[in-house]
């Protein structure tokens, strides 16, 4: 049926017209690449100007993107056959024709032009076969589009490794020497960085890993097609292949047929470090080590780990029923199964490389005469690996003393790593240092990093639990109730149990089943190798004996080596109080004598700006670190931070080098922990030139953030920003928490209702599975859904009018210099431009025209009104168009509007159709339109 010829008069004549569908995907992609040739025009004046970097661009080349364009034009057009071929000409004929009408309206700059009424026209009368077929194609566009870009930026970043790119080690440690930063400074703080990276799972990762794993695939191909001297066979056979992972694309169900598992959510992240990170870590460390030599004169030791890797997968049960102590339990025996994997493939090359003869006394005392003495101590590390790595799998499926490895099992990283560091004496000693500086001390510093255990897993339960907990025992202790007893009286008897040696539970003690599930994580806890674990985190802490009951908890359970307990900050009134707690906590003889000389804190993002706004949260945030740095430093002990930072602006994410370069002084000492959540870490890790790319940022802002940090801002704006946060959060909770309209204007405005029956994530949307108001959903699928409509709402109600209010009050000159001089502030400032900029009210305003009952649309109407008046104060403030400074991304945004369009309209008839009646088939499409708005939007959780 020609169903795209009848309702659109759309035929072969207008194919001939408008040729071939991948031409025109072509052209736009190239339009995308062409937008970032701006940066050559005005880039490097502006930085320039700026004072803040010292990038020069390539003037010896033509066009630096010309190989983008390349790219681009080639997928384009493979996409555009396989759209033909695989789904009909129908639909490309259908795509095609609605791509212009996009095209068209943006064009118009009108959202009631006859454009936008025809698009919509088209759209709604799409069946639902064929919407989801549309819907395929703009999403896979998008994704094609973020492949070449992701690809691209790890092309340029060879370049940029002589041009010294913004937050790049050749820009990054020129620029600390000539700022006066010693040598001797500079190495000692390159040698004790401890960067931890936490990779996290949440409901915003919407790709299934075997797209994630096609996509990669699809990079690395590009990547063969950059390789000089191919010739024309070569040349055809990786086009060949790149067509048919595009076909295996478009032919693969997107999304998986259920929710997936703490377990498979881990398994996702191990194959990030399986497929990346495993070659990115000992690359970046032998380009830090590169830079700090040609600064310093000085090499890094041999075995140093300045970057590291945590994991949630399998241990975040905060609100998730379905992380379980059993979960927990597997997921540290599948990170021992896949290191000890991983390692048996690097000493099976060693091993055959390292064939030599010559050893000195230290490696014949271990293996004697053996012919060939590196094989020899090989052979023995082999054997140890392959039993660690069946040790762990057969023990995936018996008890908890199955946690207890082999005799033969590696336990601990030093005897792996032990092993190694032999061999490169050796070498070294027998003038074969070149050889052991090549493989050998790539897979060293693999050690170093990834352990035995690939990932150390953190442990995070809300405060609540633990108070829940302990108040069944002291029930059963005939104690009366823990959770009626005070701060202090709570303290005291923490205390009281810390200094006993009796156990704290009766042997008769029967607890309910919430209550067991917490005491066997702990028993969990306490059998697994310590090296397995990281961080215990305990969210929702708020008071010194939150912290406390965990050290009582572990020792109840036996552990030989406790975790390090974290305290996490979540609220506004934690993060003011957090100062104070931590004060009080180091306070307390007991726990110092348990921690010694280092605490950890963790401060959230999400929670804090979902319920007092971006700006406000962001201030809160700040005060918060500077007063638990003056705490820590009050009382002798090295702190580390710990950012709880999500992708989108609304939940702290935003560009890595800016972000640590706004801390306050002292709260980058040379370590922080970040995690890595969702989809970011896809776009940040998920092909390597870009992983390459994002640590070496994280290692060049670690070091700018340790060596100069910024200074503490003016009392004068100090009192601006009390105001403008005060005013902005005044403002926020008047829409979100006092209108009474608010909450059903939300979920019918949004697809919120709709993300808890998608397959995209272990956890609930909710907590507690809780169906209420605001306050149970969690800030994820909050800001989610505002993406999703292009509202972008949580990162910039309150804004507008917080500083209204300061240029009504007479301070436009001390926001100028807040902007020019304070990085936290300009920072901030830049990442709510650049979210009004994304924003776009012809699209919100569809929603509510389709979805949103009529008493309700003047709620909608009014937050347009106050985006509007936002961006025009942002704009005087800034003192130039939103990003005015970033033309590439201002761009991309151009280009991308059009493509991105089609879904959320597509999406909005679903939406529509779905909830008056249940259609398998429109879910399928709503959940395609979904996954396309996150590729055509980046940072959406």
């Amino acid at each position: 049926m020609r169903w795209a010829a009848r309702r659109f008069g759309v035929g072969a004549k207008h194919a001939a017209r408008i040729g071939l569908f991948g031409v025109a995907i072509g052209n736009a992609l190239m339009d995308l690449a062409a937008a970032r040739s701006a940066r050559a025009a005005c880039g490097a004046r502006r930085r320039g100007v700026r004072g803040r970097s010292i990038v020069r661009m390539d003037r010896t080349s033509e066009d630096p993107h010309a190989p983008l364009r390349d790219d681009v034009r080639l997928l384009g057009r493979l996409l555009g056959e396989q759209l033909q071929a695989l789904a009909g000409t129908d639909v490309y004929e259908a795509v095609e024709q609605i791509r212009a009408l996009a095209k068209d309206a943006r064009a118009s700059h009108d959202p009631d032009s006859a454009s936008w009424h025809e698009l919509d026209r088209v759209l709604t009368s799409l069946p639902a076969e064929c919407a989801t077929a549309v819907a395929r194609a703009f999403a896979h566009f998008l994704a094609l589009a973020n492949i070449a870009e992701q690809h691209h930026r790890g092309r340029r970043r060879l370049a940029y490794r002589t041009e010294g790119q913004r937050g790049s080690l050749a820009a990054v440690l020129p620029l600390l020497v000539t700022a006066g930063v010693t040598p001797e400074a500079l190495f000692e703080t390159a040698c004790g960085l401890e960067i931890d990276l936490v990779l996290t799972a949440h409901p915003t990762e919407v790709m299934r890993r075997t797209m994630l794993i096609k996509e990669r695939r699809i990079e690395a191909l590009l990547t063969e097609r950059d390789r000089p001297g191919l010739d024309t066979a070569e040349q055809d056979a990786l086009v060949a292949a790149l067509r048919r992972e595009i076909a295996a694309v478009w032919a693969t169900d997107e999304f998986r047929p259920k929710r997936p598992t703490p377990e498979s959510e881990a398994r996702g992240g191990f194959a990030v470090i399986e497929h990346v990170l495993w070659d990115a870590i000992p690359a970046v460390v032998r380009e830090l080590d590169g830079h700090v030599f040609a600064q310093t004169g000085q090499h890094l030791p041999a075995e140093i780990a300045p970057i590291r890797f945590g994991s949630w997968m399998g241990g975040d049960r905060d609100g998730n029923p379905n992380v379980t102590a059993v979960s927990t339990r597997r997921v540290i025996l599948l990170a021992r199964w896949m290191a000890a994997d991983l390692y048996l493939l690097e000493i099976r090359a060693l091993a055959e490389e390292l064939s030599m003869n010559r050893a000195d006394d230290g490696l014949r005392a271990v293996v004697g005469d053996a012919w060939e003495p590196y094989r020899a101590l090989l052979r023995g590390v082999l054997r140890r690996l392959g039993a660690t790595r069946a040790w762990a799998e057969a023990a995936l499926d018996e008890g908890l003393d199955a946690l207890t490895p082999d005799a033969e099992a590696y336990t601990d990283a030093d005897e792996l790593a032990s092993a190694l560091r032999l061999c490169h004496q050796s070498l070294h000693r027998c003038g074969l240092g070149e050889l052991a500086d090549g493989r050998l001390l790539d897979t060293m510093r693999r050690v170093a990093c990834f352990g035995v255990t690939l990932v150390k897993l953190d442990l995070r339960q809300d405060a609540s639990r633990h108070t829940e907990a302990i108040d069944e025992i002291t029930v059963a202790l005939g104690l009366g109730h823990y959770a009626t007893w005070d701060e202090p009286e709570r303290q005291a008897f923490l205390i009281r149990e810390l200094r006993s040696r009796r156990p704290l539970l009766p042997r008769d003690f029967t607890a309910s089943d919430a209550v067991r599930e917490v005491l066997d994580t702990f028993e969990v806890a306490a059998r697994a190798p310590a090296s397995s674990l990281g961080a215990y985190v305990i969210s929702m802490a708020s008071k010194p004996s939150d912290v406390l009951v965990v050290e009582l908890l572990q020792r109840n359970a036996g552990t030989r080596t406790p975790q390090r307990v974290v305290p996490l900050f979540e609220t506004v009134e934690d993060l003011d109080g957090g100062g104070a707690s931590i004060h009080a906590l180091l306070s307390i003889p007991e726990y110092r004598a348990l921690i010694g000389e280092r605490q950890e804190v963790m401060i959230g993002y999400s929670d804090s700006a979902k319920r007092a706004g971006r700006l406000a949260a962001g201030w809160s945030l700040y005060r918060a670190q500077e007063a638990i740095v003056a705490a820590a430093a009050e009382h002798g002990v090295a702190l580390t931070l710990f950012h709880g930072r999500g992708g989108s602006v609304g939940r702290g994410g935003g560009n890595t080098y800016e972000a640590m370069l706004s801390q306050p002084p002292g709260a980058v000492p040379g370590r922080l922990r970040v995690t890595e959540q969702g989809e970011v870490i896809h776009a940040k890790f998920g092909f390597p030139g870009v992983a390459l790319r994002s640590l070496e940022v994280y290692l060049g802002a670690t070091l700018h953030a340790t060596l100069r940090p910024p200074a503490d801002p003016e009392p004068a704006w100090r009192a601006c920003m009390e105001s403008l946060a005060a005013v902005s959060r005044r403002e926020y909770q008047a829409v979100i928490a006092d209108d009474p309209r608010f909450v059903p204007y939300f979920r019918q405005a949004t697809p919120e209702a709709e993300l808890s029956r998608l397959n995209i994530g272990s956890r609930p949307a909710r907590r507690g599975g809780k169906s209420g108001g605001l306050e149970s959903l969690r800030a994820i699928p909050w800001v989610f859904a505002w993406t999703q409509t292009r509202s972008m709402l949580p990162a910039w109600l309150g804004v507008g009018e917080a500083l209204e209010s300061a240029l009504a009050d007479g301070k436009g000159p001390v926001l100028g210099e807040m902007l020019e001089r304070w990085p936290f502030f300009g920072s901030t400032l830049a990442m709510i431009a650049m979210v009004l900029a994304k924003a776009s009210p012809e699209i919100t305003q569809r929603y509510d025209e389709r979805l949103v009952d009529p008493e309700l649309r003047e709620v909608g109407t009014t937050l347009r009104q106050r985006l509007e008046r936002t961006r025009d104060v942002v704009q005087r403030v800034l003192g130039r168009s939103l990003l005015a400074d970033n033309p590439v991304l201002e761009g991309s945004i151009a280009v991308r509007n059009p493509y991105v369009d089609p879904l959320n309209l597509l999406q909005i008839e679903a939406l529509r159709r779905t909830r008056v009646q249940e259609d398998p088939e429109l879910v399928h499409g709503l959940l395609i339109t979904i996954n396309g708005i996150v590729a055509g939007m980046r940072n959406t959780g």
